[in-house]
């Protein structure tokens, strides 16, 4: 018998005997209270003793439900009493903190100097120059639309990336809509539709088509090219975005849990509402290579010429390389490629699949950029870095390895007052954006709110055009790989992708002997195939560093 096993029945036994004596004796209030207290106590153990699934209830009676008690609160005590500025995931205090100054337009700056260890391993810099420069405003946008596109689009550097109505409450949709028309980006609809509240405002829109086909299927979840043509041809919807997979569940279809889906929802969705809305791994227009290619042209010819392009998190590089052999056998090229980290967000996951697969975003984004070079075609495809995004360094880093732009997602939700309380899979968010809660997504001011997000959209790209002006460049697109550092093991610097070979333009389908190519990329070319995905993962990766002293 356990200590509080006895205390159980101490006082179910003498401590209910001395109260009932008490409240006899005087019957004043004291004495009620602790009869009250002492048989509710009594009551509540013998449950537990008797009948309670739980092993630590049946073990100590009534103290176990302190425990649960502190640990539904542990997330909050361990954000605001436990973690320092610096070692929170998946944003940090001094991240957070930094978006909402930045979103409340007050001053942003630290004192005293960094906390960060610049001497850590892995830690990313850069060098600056004597001599900065300004960015003139005619270089602050970029021009999406590839050779088949008659109606390109003119994008900010800075956007609103994938999130779904139904994932974030009304309110929070029109919010951010809202602040992307004032701040001049675009707004992605997330994989759950254009919904009304993404269309009330005006903002731009780049429409997602998930495996799901939400906003565009029939009654049984098949493609619908007369709903989607209506949709596509509103002037609002700017861009058509296909998505293959996502970098916090790679492999696994989009999950929206049952307690979020609402009947308007369901009727946009075109789905139940008595179970979790999970969406199909693959999408089912794009099963091969040359498939999505050729989705690619028909969403394109039915939307009258709007740039289309498709998201995806990189995994095995063979079967990215596989897409690129589709596009020089079809001649079809998208008109940009969403590159998503495995370290982005998402509303929910399998713990597995947002802490063990794909590669995050830098590494994507180094290794798409150069697979287009490669195959020649990087001219005519735009590259949008998806992932972690916070600071200006953050952007900076994307455009440098290859990116034209980035998109945010959960930084977005930070400047719409999301405390991070991770709490977006239960319909329970305390702040009402990622919920379905009218009572909780109320509480969003629509106009105040979206003045938030256009501030940290100006601001933060404001720190970003600075940044790349104190590297003595003029131009984002001037940004190179090579000039972000990365502190190595041994203390010193190294350029960022300086051990992995970059492509010449051609190189992977040129075979002239000034034209080498590395094992690696060799070893990938060989195995991909534009008539399916799935290649073999045989190649024996290298410590680059090895390589490169032999």
């Amino acid at each position: 018998m356990t200590i509080m096993q006895m205390v159980y029945w101490l006082i179910a036994s003498v401590g209910n005997l001395l109260a009932l004596y008490l409240f006899n004796t005087t019957g004043n209030g004291l004495s009620i209270l602790l009869l009250f207290l002492s048989l509710s106590y009594s009551c509540i153990g013998f449950y537990d003793l008797k009948y309670s699934p739980h092993t630590l209830n049946r073990l100590y009676p009534v103290v176990a439900y302190i425990r649960y008690f502190l640990e539904s609160y542990r997330i909050e005590i361990q954000q605001y009493f436990v973690a320092n500025d610096t070692e929170e995931r998946p944003f940090n205090r001094e991240q957070r903190s930094l978006v909402y100054q930045r979103a409340k337009n007050v001053r942003d700056t630290i004192a005293f100097g960094t906390q960060r260890d610049l001497m850590e391993d892995n830690y990313l810099s850069l060098w600056h120059s004597l001599s900065p420069k300004h960015i003139a405003d005619d270089v602050k946008r970029i021009t999406f639309g590839g050779p088949d596109c008659t109606q390109p689009y003119n994008a900010s550097y800075l956007n609103i990336s994938a999130m779904s109505f139904g994932s974030l409450s009304t309110n929070a949709i029109e919010a951010m809509n809202l602040g992307a028309k004032q701040a001049g980006c675009y707004h992605n609809t997330g994989e759950g539709g254009a919904s009304p509240y993404h269309l009330k405002h005006g903002g731009d829109i780049v429409w997602q088509i998930g495996s799901g086909l939400f906003g565009c299927r029939d009654e049984s979840g098949n493609f619908n090219p007369d709903t989607f043509e209506t949709m596509a041809k509103r002037s609002q919807i700017k861009m058509i975005e296909i998505k293959l997979s996502q970098g916090a569940k790679p492999g696994h279809g989009g999950v929206l849990p049952k307690a979020k889906i609402t009947r308007e929802i369901a009727a946009i969705r075109h789905i139940p509402m008595d179970r979790d809305c999970i969406s199909p791994a693959v999408n089912p227009e794009c099963t091969t290579p040359i498939a999505l290619l050729r989705f690619v042209v028909r969403l394109r010819t039915l939307s009258g010429g709007k740039p289309v392009g498709f998201k995806l998190c990189i995994g095995n590089p063979a079967e990215f390389l596989g897409v690129c052999k589709a596009m020089l056998e079809t001649g079809i090229t998208p008109d940009f490629i969403t590159v998503d980290g495995a370290e982005g967000g998402t509303g929910a996951a399998p713990v597995e699949f947002s802490n063990r697969l794909g590669m995050v975003c830098l590494e994507g984004v180094y290794f798409v950029h150069n697979a287009l070079v490669g195959v020649g075609l990087r001219d005519k495809i735009r590259i949008i870095a998806s992932g972690k995004t916070a600071s200006s360094f953050d952007i900076l880093t994307k455009i440098a390895l290859g990116a034209d732009t980035v998109n945010a997602a959960r930084t977005m939700m930070l400047a719409l007052g999301c405390i991070q309380s991770r709490h977006c899979n239960t319909n329970m968010c305390p702040t009402g954006i990622a919920t379905q809660d009218p009572a909780r997504s109320k509480a969003i001011n629509v106009e105040q709110k979206s003045q938030r997000i256009k501030n940290f959209h100006h601001n933060t790209l404001e720190s970003f055009y600075e940044l790349v002006g104190s590297m003595g460049l003029d131009d984002p697109a001037k940004l190179m790989p090579q000039m972000v550092k990365r502190r190595s093991p041994y203390g010193l610097l190294m350029s960022v992708g300086s051990l992995i070979e970059p492509l010449a333009p051609n190189a992977l389908i040129d075979d002239s002997a000034d034209r080498l190519v590395d094992e690696v990329w060799s070893a990938w070319w060989s195995t991909s195939r534009s008539d399916q995905f799935y290649a073999d993962d045989l190649y024996v990766l290298t410590p680059a560093e090895f390589k490169h002293q032999a």
